[in-house]
């Protein structure tokens, strides 16, 4: 038996844990059964590493540890069949052993051999008596499918414990989502506090002043202040359904038909001051209407478009255009604009959590925290869509989003995730 072959059986004892504990019921009654197979005393499930011979199974005897010079099944590890010696005193293969020479004093002897799936020797099942014996054809047979029996009992154990392994892990996958989730919910509390106060001041400004007979004798400032409290309204929403979302962990968002044309217009409302600024030219396109979480919608295009407004090219005005294609069950959204864009490489990674796009000296683009686009990456997987984000041939960005076009079954869907392990369900973005 080579070295390399030795150091291979090793590695899959160890894989397969034979060493571990006790060999447990279903191997012993294996053992008792070969015994009686061959109407023999003494039988035993031996497990061969480079340096012992282990006994995790034995009928007539107490089990034990030996060298593997003074074992005669390690003499026949590599023995691909059946063997059955009628009188090991006769026999020079084993006639000098300590096992036959001494106590025992092993005449009869009959193995198997125990390989896994892969072929690689694990050990063997052996029969032996301490007066010469003779075995029936039938009887070997018996003794290579006992021994098979015994590897199916080892591969039964190994894929439990991997699986028990797994489920161990999943366990603390799970725990450790959830305390990311915690950590998720008392982040966006805090930050949700300290934007609401203020808003909440904005809003109860802009209410008394729209009661200023100033304000009531002119229209227009009637309608900007008008447009001030709405919006100081809105924000207020979307903190609260965005606190919502991060209560649940990111969890299935509320589901309504949501029409993205109102969304798109809201969003261009509330942005009207970015857009006068920057002189944007913006185009909406036909949008259709979707099933899904309104307020988280609006955060979504929200945050798309205003990296476009922001993002933007010197010298060059700036256009921006929403449109919608069918992609089979799924509406695409998406936002081209002919802005600086972003290198490449970097177009998965920016929706990470605090990634911002970065300029060829490694600074970012542009100040900010880099939450929008992960904010948006999260709502659209929570919705089972997908978001990316593609370079235009012409300079700029496209960021597309992709929405299931059909109402879920929300009742299958809660009886399907009953009978999971409680996964979330994968999602691809790219």
């Amino acid at each position: 038996m080579t070295s390399s072959a030795m150091r291979e059986s090793d590695s899959e004892i160890r894989r397969y844990r034979l060493l571990e504990g006790p060999g447990g019921t279903e191997l012993q009654s294996l053992s008792d059964l070969a015994a009686r197979v061959f109407d023999v005393p003494l039988a035993a499930i031996n497990v061969l590493t480079s340096t012992q011979q282990h006994q995790i199974a034995t009928t007539g005897f107490p089990p034990s540890v030996q060298p593997r010079e003074e074992s005669m099944c390690a003499t026949l590890a590599f023995e691909r069949g059946a063997v059955v010696i009628p009188d090991a005193s006769r026999d020079p293969l084993f006639a000098d052993m300590g096992v036959v020479k001494g106590r025992p004093g092993v005449r009869f002897y009959a193995s198997a051999p125990l390989r896994t799936p892969a072929g690689v020797p694990l050990g063997r099942l052996c029969v032996f008596d301490v007066k010469p014996g003779q075995a029936t054809e039938g009887q070997r047979e018996m003794l290579t499918f006992m021994a098979e029996r015994v590897t199916d009992v080892l591969e039964l154990r190994l894929r439990s414990t991997q699986l028990e392994d797994f489920l161990r892990e999943l366990t603390q996958v799970r725990d450790e989502l959830a305390r990311s989730n915690e950590a998720l919910w008392h982040f966006a509390s805090q930050i949700s506090h300290d934007l609401r106060n203020p808003l909440m001041g904005v809003r109860a400004n802009a209410e008394l002043l729209a009661g200023e007979p100033a304000i009531l004798a002119d229209p227009e400032l009637s309608d900007i202040v008008e447009h001030i409290t709405d919006s100081a309204r809105g924000m207020t929403r979307m903190i609260q359904e965005v606190l919502a979302h991060a209560k649940q962990g990111g969890g299935r968002p509320r589901h309504d038909w949501v029409d993205l044309a109102e969304v798109t217009d809201r969003v261009l409302l509330d942005l009207s001051p970015l857009i006068r600024e920057t002189q944007a030219q913006v185009r909406v396109d036909d949008l259709p209407r979707v099933p899904g979480d309104g307020e988280l919608l609006y955060s979504v295009l929200s945050n798309v478009l205003t990296n476009s407004l922001k993002f933007t090219r010197d010298d060059v005005t700036p256009e921006v255009q929403v449109m919608a294609s069918r992609q089979g069950s799924c509406w695409r959204i998406c936002v081209m604009d002919n802005g600086i864009g972003v290198p490449a490489g970097q177009e998965k990674s920016i929706f990470l959590p605090y990634v911002r796009a970065r300029r060829g000296d490694g600074e970012p683009a542009r100040p900010g925290y880099g939450i929008g686009l992960a904010t948006v990456h999260r709502i659209i997987t929570a919705h089972e869509g997908r978001v990316g984000m593609e370079p235009r041939q012409e300079g700029g960005t496209t960021v597309w989003f992709e929405l299931p076009a059909h109402m879920p079954d929300l009742r299958q869907e809660d009886a399907a995730a009953s009978r999971t392990t409680g996964l979330p369900r994968s999602v691809t973005t790219g």
